[in-house]
């Protein structure tokens, strides 16, 4: 039997093959997030709303789908470098039996609890039922997308991170499409706004899992997917959702992170709450690269500590670590020469850019320190401590990041408080590489 290349490709190579694919398809993502609302903002100005009122159900969504995703691509990795495909076979069809009960879960919850959410940020009535209609299309039908999930990731498991690319470009591309079609009624079909949009957004995510599913049933031969071989187990389930569980949390503690934040820079005025909010959408297309990277990297390390060959893991670390530097260094150039034109592009007046050109210019220093965090915890994840995981995630991004802006703030101004990014980040990223070291030394059995 030959064995899958993540055991045995020079791992430099591996990493750049596997990694290159993911960071496309998470741009494409990114770009078509952004053209969706777009359309939207031309209907009317209350339809933006609406739909914006629905993001943070839907990042929850994405959260629950890619951190059990990120449970699927760990443990299908380490059966594959244990030579057992057996049990690698029933973690991808308990990844699938999962990703249809989360879809049933949302629908429920979309369809019955939708008004009473949206009733908690509106009572504008027109913005009100715009908001019902989107949710409840998006979580009745969110099917298509815990299951293109799970299927992205059995392709990652498996060393076929290309076909991601395939999957999601296909699935942006056909929402993209059906976007102005649906919107504004091309074709003869009637206009149907926000309705549109939710329609357009659930048959690119159905289209991009029966690609998905067409595709693995070819192309993938580490394992077999066919529902007469699945049996359900607890057990399995256990041990899937020990590493989904970290992962889930730690994909919606971003969501947490930003609606606090808003609230501790609310007395300093609107544009202290615009400025970030544009931070963060600008420097999600900087992280978005080393998440790629770190998306590769589970199930490589995955795969070697099933196989025992700790020392691949190590020197998948070591790349990983330089490749993020490499990447985050750049970004921190760019938001360094170039921030007042970032704000630029989004119209910013001079009272803006007073505020954000600085604290883009401060938090970017930030970014090599996040990049060894993001990378460690992507290792732990993959070697099943993901608690050391969640928790670095949990210092970065709330238990001490939130405190300490608002001290800050409220002591030195809110020029200072910006610097609490870098404190944060550098104090998790010596966290980060001790527990690494002392992971080494304790599981792997090899120096760090």
């Amino acid at each position: 039997m030959t064995e899958n290349k993540m055991g045995v490709m020079d791992v430099r190579q591996l990493l750049i093959q596997m990694s290159l694919p993911i960071m496309i398809s998470m741009l494409v993502q990114a770009l078509y997030n952004i053209v969706d609302s777009m359309f939207v903002a031309r209907v009317s100005t209350e339809a933006l709303t609406a739909v914006s009122l629905c993001y943070p159900v839907q990042m929850i969504l994405v959260a629950v789908a890619c951190g059990t995703g990120v449970g699927v691509n760990a443990l299908l990795s380490r059966y594959l470098g244990q030579q057992d495909p057996q049990m690698a076979s029933q973690t991808a069809l308990h990844g699938i039996f999962l990703g249809l009960m989360n879809g049933l879960v949302f629908a429920l919850l979309g369809f019955f609890g939708a008004r009473s959410f949206l009733a908690l940020f509106t009572h504008q009535a027109n913005i009100l039922e715009m908001g019902v209609v989107y949710m409840r299309i998006c979580t009745v039908f969110s099917f298509g997308v815990f299951v293109q999930i799970t299927y992205e990731r059995i392709m990652q498991a498996t060393g076929n991170t290309f076909y991601n690319m395939v999957i999601q470009g296909v699935g942006a591309l056909v929402n993209i499409i059906l976007d102005p079609i649906f919107i504004f009624g091309w074709l003869g079909l009637p206009a149907m706004g926000v309705a549109g949009a939710a329609i357009a957004t659930v048959a690119g995510q159905i289209v991009a899992m029966i690609l998905g599913i067409w595709i693995t049933q070819k192309k993938v031969k580490e394992i077999t997917i066919h529902v007469r071989v699945f049996r359900l187990s607890a057990k399995l389930l256990g041990n899937l959702y020990r590493i989904a569980i970290p992962a889930i949390l730690m994909q919606s503690i971003t969501s947490f992170m930003t609606v606090l934040m808003n609230m501790i820079l609310v007395p300093f005025g609107e544009l202290a709450v615009s400025c970030f909010s544009i931070y963060y959408k600008l420097q999600q297309f900087v992280f978005m690269a080393v998440s790629g990277l770190t998306n590769a990297l589970i199930p490589i390390v995955s795969y070697n500590y099933g196989a025992r060959k700790y020392h691949r893991i190590r020197e998948a670390t070591r790349y990983s670590l330089l490749f993020s530097c490499a990447l985050m260094g750049a970004g921190t150039l760019i938001f360094q020469l170039f921030n007042r034109e970032l704000l630029l592009l989004f119209e910013a007046t001079q009272e803006m850019l007073a505020i954000g050109s600085p604290a883009l210019s401060i938090i970017s220093w930030s970014f090599i320190l996040a990049g060894i965090s993001m990378v460690l915890g992507s290792v732990f994840q993959a070697v099943d401590h993901g608690g050391q995981s969640l928790m670095i995630t949990l210092f970065r991004q709330m238990i001490l990041l939130l405190p300490l802006v608002y001290l800050l703030a409220f002591t030195f101004g809110l020029a200072i408080s910006w610097w609490a990014f870098v404190i944060t980040e550098g104090a998790m990223a010596v966290l980060s590489l001790y527990l690494y070291r002392r992971i080494c030394r304790q599981s792997l059995q090899i120096p760090a």
